[in-house]
């Protein structure tokens, strides 16, 4: 599945509910609370197909099910069974997973029949115009990011042979921000950075795990922008401070599950800003892979699940280029990876 989170964009941008309530004589249920759905949610992309690209509700989904079943209290139900919250729906494991899959197969199915219920009416199947993607994982516990995992881009930055281990560091959740949102660079800075990268989502906790599990740690995989104030980083040595930036860590637009991902290390990466394609690459030339990173990380600390590891950025980076090519007012990152689709962020200057 191509997970998301997602809003109304009726409530984004401050309107009340345009599509009415519930009634019986419509669905054959009694109306449901609009309430619970105020707010961002856990959603599926549909498929190719009819209502290709439109998102679905998974927990409104799942509530839907349980009405039609009659089964009491179809709002806790699904609450419990099926958290409307990324990083909780990921901490619910296997169950959750369960959940999402046969509600998501549900709705597949009621979308081709003809006397299907009305689902766009019913709030579980959205049009795409209708909501705003947020980032997959909108606050991740900690967000982990590998220094110079690609040879082609340790040697345009001067380093010759790789390192005999992964170089981890730390970069805050709050930088998050998700497609379509803008990278604002700070007045204190005026060299901001871009690297695409592949983001790794944890679904399950791991402590010292062996390489050969490593994979089955992983929900899913999504886009990534490991932005950095270069002038910061490397001038001031305030590394954590130049990659924690306000909207420096854009993420999405879906979280792809592992299940759809045969190979983790045979994926396109690309960056294009500003129609000028910057980085070119695959997955495969990462010094360490995805399963060795999370192996290393795990011997020393705890990984949990809705935390984010970002694997490392190709060569092409704007510090490297003669001039450097810096972002700037105006400008538009696209970071593309096969499978996941493209990240957009627009650059601001504050």
């Amino acid at each position: 599945m191509q997970l998301v989170t997602f809003e109304r964009r009726e409530d984004r941008d401050g309107g009340g509910d345009t599509q009415g309530s519930l009634s019986e004589a419509a669905l054959g249920f009694e109306t449901l609370d609009w309430s619970g759905l105020r707010a961002r949610r856990l959603g599926a992309v549909i498929p190719p197909g009819p209502r290709a690209g439109d998102i679905v509700d998974l927990n409104r989904a799942l509530l839907v099910r349980l009405s039609f079943d009659d089964v009491g209290a179809p709002e806790a139900q699904a609450d419990s069974l099926l958290p409307s919250d990324m990083v909780e729906f990921l901490r619910r494991g296997a169950s959750a997973r369960r959940a999402a899959e046969e509600s998501f197969a549900w709705v597949l199915d009621s979308v081709e029949r003809y006397d299907a219920p009305d689902l766009v009416r019913a709030g579980v199947a959205l049009p795409s115009r209708s909501v705003h993607l947020c980032a997959p994982v909108p606050r991740p516990g900690k967000i982990i990011g590998v220094a110079r995992n690609y040879a082609s881009h340790a040697l345009e930055r001067g380093q010759r042979e790789p390192p005999e281990q992964p170089v981890l560091f730390i970069k805050s959740s709050s930088s998050v921000i998700g497609p379509g949102a803008e990278i604002v660079i700070p007045r204190a800075s005026q060299q901001v950075d871009y690297e695409a990268e592949l983001a790794v989502v944890i679904g399950s906790r791991a402590r010292n795990v062996a390489v050969e599990e490593a994979l089955g740690c992983v929900a899913g995989y999504t886009a990534a922008n490991d932005v950095t104030a270069r002038d910061f980083q490397n001038t001031r040595g305030q590394h954590f401070l130049g990659k924690s930036c306000d909207s420096f860590a854009p993420l999405g637009p879906v979280l792809l599950t592992a299940d759809e991902v045969s190979d983790p290390q045979d994926l396109g990466l690309r960056c294009v800003v500003s129609g000028e394609l910057r980085q070119d690459a695959r997955t495969k030339e990462m010094i360490f892979p995805v399963s060795e990173l999370i192996s290393f990380a795990s011997k020393l600390m705890t990984l949990e699940p809705g935390d984010v590891i970002l694997t490392g950025t190709p060569a092409g980076v704007g510090a490297a280029s003669d001039p450097p090519r810096w972002l700037h007012d105006g400008d538009v990152v696209d970071v593309e990876i096969d499978a996941i689709g493209r990240l957009r962020n627009y650059v601001r200057q504050e």
